[in-house]
């Protein structure tokens, strides 16, 4: 029985581990973001200074209205490019989310099964057919998970190809 805890403590600690990492994950994913929209606030403020002083210094309003214009394509085209980024890091962070949350579920399973197969053989009464279903189960599980992950990569390699193309 002891086996058994010490196979069901690893376990948990390779989970907290793992949870650690994709909390860490987020964290950094949220400093990046956090980072990309600072910078854009600075720029944008550098520019409406420019553009302030620019139409205080016009001459006239048809030059005013010229310098409106290029801030505003200005300001819209620096949107853009800030958008994009945000976009690539949240493809980059659910990529690496897929990535590590089906390296914990294919080093996590085979443990699992073996453990709850020890598990259910020492109970008494424990028969071959619970194990089977307890297998089953988990195996449409991970097929289920693999569907979710593949749609997840399909779904974010066509995000990232939309705003690469806006590029």
């Amino acid at each position: 029985m002891s086996t058994q805890n010490e196979q069901f403590n690893e376990l948990q600690r390779r989970n907290l581990e793992a949870a650690t990492r994709l909390a860490q994950l987020s964290i950094d994913n949220a400093q990046r973001i956090m980072a990309l929209q600072s910078e854009l606030a600075q720029t944008l403020l550098g520019n409406s200074l420019h553009s302030a002083r620019a139409q205080v210094e016009a001459k006239d309003g048809q030059q005013i209205f010229a310098l409106r214009t290029q801030y505003a394509q200005e300001t819209a085209k620096k949107l853009m490019e800030t958008a994009t980024r945000i976009a690539e890091v949240g493809n980059d962070t659910r990529a690496e989310f897929s990535r590590m949350l089906t390296e914990q579920l294919a080093s996590g399973n085979k443990e699992m099964a073996d453990a709850f197969q020890g598990f259910i053989r020492n109970i008494p009464g424990g028969n071959q057919q619970i194990v089977d279903a307890v297998q089953l189960a988990i195996a449409n599980a991970n097929q289920a998970f693999e569907q979710i992950v593949s749609a997840t990569a399909t779904a974010g390699d066509t995000v990232k190809k939309a705003t690469t193309r806006k590029k």
